[in-house]
């Protein structure tokens, strides 16, 4: 069997080029091109140690010594704390397109015979899983950053109301600015369905959106408990039927609310 080892090294320079391209943006490390390129030429030749007859335990430990030595030329030595982290992603990044490739080559390659799976002869060309590499990677950061976006600003909060315990998903909403026009009392959304009883008695806040106004039914909580943030007391729940578009999320609070 012929090894192109021209071509080999060629393959993993694109990856471990894409791989710390990754990882630049998503730890928004602003890395240059040129760091980038001669980070991925010094992964790529951690290729080399396979044509070198050594056990697999220092094949990894030549590894993982490649990676350090990627991640330092390419985004420079801080501290540790920085380095461990771009080399954490790194890895992750790495899993994820690994995996992914792994399962775009095999839906191509292999075929079923009922439970038994088996080569079809047909396998995608490298230089096609380059592009794949890509779409994978671009998928992988978008959705990450979404998600530290949004989780960012998740809470567990328990909200107490007349003896009652609420326990509660909740998102700060940096764009809830409602505020009661009688003592301006920040108010929180939460969603009707929380609330296993109804309220004898409702305060009309007024309220304007882009596209509507109206009134909203608000009612006075005895306090509620945000975690990591504290316990407060001085606001108003604003119960809301319509479905909150974020996932899992029954509650919208307000910044004036965790400022206290």
């Amino acid at each position: 069997m012929k090894i192109y080892v021209d071509l080999i090294l060629f393959l993993n320079f694109s990856f471990d080029f894409i791989l710390l391209l990754c990882v630049s943006l998503i730890l928004k490390r602003k890395a240059k091109i040129l760091s980038l390129i001669i980070g991925a030429f010094i992964g790529s030749l951690s290729t080399l140690f396979l044509f070198v007859n050594i056990s697999s335990l220092e094949l990894f430990i030549y590894k993982i010594f490649i990676s350090v030595i990627m991640c330092i030329t390419t985004f420079k030595f801080k501290n540790i704390k920085y380095t461990l982290n771009n080399l954490l992603y790194l890895y992750l990044s790495s899993i994820v397109l690994g995996g992914g490739l792994y399962l775009v080559n095999d839906q191509f390659s292999l075929k079923n015979n009922g439970l038994i799976f088996v080569n079809n002869g047909f396998s995608i060309n490298l230089i096609i899983l380059v592009i794949f590499s890509q779409i994978i990677i671009y998928i992988y950061i978008k959705k990450l950053n979404r998600l530290k976006n949004n989780y960012n600003h998740y809470y567990n909060a328990v909200l107490y109301i007349n003896n009652n315990i609420y326990k509660l998903t909740a998102y700060l909403d940096t764009g809830n600015k409602l505020k009661d026009p009688y003592k301006n009392r920040p108010v929180i959304l939460v969603l009707n369905s929380v609330f296993n009883t109804s309220f004898d008695h409702y305060l009309l806040v007024p309220y304007k959106t882009i596209d509507k106004e109206g009134v909203m039914k608000c009612i006075k909580a005895d306090k509620i408990y945000i975690e990591g943030i504290g316990t407060r007391y001085n606001f108003l729940v604003g119960l809301i039927n319509k479905k909150i578009e974020f996932d899992g999320i029954n509650c919208i609070l307000q910044e004036n609310i965790l400022e206290g």
